[in-house]
């Protein structure tokens, strides 16, 4: 085996994670693994800092001849086998590739539950038979995908996964609630998501609204960034939710964090699997989600968290109310989510990548 991957975004998010356990476990493997990612880009710095080998190359838009030849040469000149594409973008170049390195194979992630688009580029992508086969994070988009008419044949299903020890060494962020304001009494709700479409933020502010109605005590916070952040700050404001709702921004110590959270939610309308809820399943943390792609396939309702129906703030924030009543009932769901969360690990992601890569040889 002789993998090269190829991820095209800037920005880090959980498919660049994933990319980079993969990527680190097939090294640690004494497997040959090389990545090809953009110039520039923070998986860059981050696989330089790892001192894990990669190759950046500057693609100037999706269909990139010159782009595709250049990686081809390289994947040559390596002896590569495998190119396998994590972003839709990369997956453009690997074909491309292709073109000109037939006997490679081509495996593409694909991360996202929405179904593959109606133009003729990405129909003619998915649908392509230079794609020898297509990686579905969870079981849902699995079925999107074959929906959508892709051939069983090409489908194979392997869970993104988690290091279940990220996060032991993490302290509570010291003087935390007196740097954000947050009340000695107050339960902390949080979550940790893009500010995007899909992660539904009108869901969980408008929940959070409605139960801080029932239960002034309760202070909520939302982690991250994204195009909507300035939006959802305003539907805070409108909602009067100051001072009991906390936008912190980008945060690098995402453990310190879970570790102040009391209850976590993750309130999306569409989620290809949602690694966020694996990670604080991971420190015990309570797990409230919404029946939205993968995220059943993570919480078993009422054992290992609770589930409720996507885009419904009422259910959302009466969930939310009786955990916050419940300290049993929070402290049992917290350990069985450490449990759950070990069927979810890199280890197991990055074995059955593997297995995958010999198949296809």
């Amino acid at each position: 085996m002789r993998i090269l991957h190829i991820d095209a975004e800037r920005g880090w998010r959980g498919g660049q994670q994933q990319a980079f356990y993969l990527h680190e476990g097939l090294c640690k493997a004494g497997i040959h693994s090389d990545f090809v990612c953009q110039k520039g880009s923070m998986l860059q710095q981050r696989l330089k800092e790892e001192d894990l080998p990669y190759k950046a190359i500057h693609f100037l838009a999706e269909i990139d001849i010159i782009g595709s030849k250049r990686l081809a040469n390289y994947a040559k000149h390596e002896n590569i086998n495998i190119l396998h594409a994590h972003s839709s973008h990369a997956l453009s170049w690997a074909l491309g590739a292709k073109i000109f390195y037939p006997s490679v194979k081509v495996v593409a992630s694909r991360r996202v539950d929405f179904h593959i688009r109606k133009n003729l580029l990405s129909h003619r992508k998915y649908m392509s038979p230079r794609l020898d086969a297509i990686v579905a994070i969870s079981r849902h988009i699995y079925d999107v995908l074959l929906a959508d008419g892709i051939p069983q044949s090409k489908l194979h299903l392997i869970h993104s996964g988690i290091d279940l020890q990220r996060f032991t060494n993490s302290q509570a962020q010291k003087n935390f609630r007196s740097i954000w304001g947050i009340p000695e009494e107050s339960l902390i709700v949080g979550t940790i998501a893009a500010f995007v479409g899909h992660k539904d933020y009108p869901n969980f502010i408008q929940a959070a609204a409605l139960a801080r109605q029932q239960n002034p005590n309760l202070h909520f916070i939302a982690v991250g960034s994204g195009p909507k952040l300035e939006q959802m700050e305003q539907l805070a404001r409108d909602l009067r939710l100051s001072p009991g709702f906390t936008f912190t921004g980008n945060q690098t110590e995402v453990g310190s964090l879970l570790k102040v959270f009391d209850i976590f939610v993750l309130a999306s309308q569409k989620e290809g699997l949602g690694t966020s809820v694996l990670d604080a399943m991971s420190v015990g943390l309570p797990v409230i989600g919404t029946t939205a792609g993968g995220i059943p396939e993570m919480i078993v309702n009422l054992q290992s968290g609770i589930l409720v129906p996507k885009s419904n703030p009422l259910a959302l924030s009466e969930t939310i109310l009786r955990l916050a009543a419940d300290r049993d009932l929070r402290a049992r769901l917290g350990k069985a989510a450490l449990e759950r969360v070990k069927l979810f690990s890199k280890e197991e992601m990055l074995h059955k990548n593997m297995d995958l890569y010999q198949n296809l040889l």
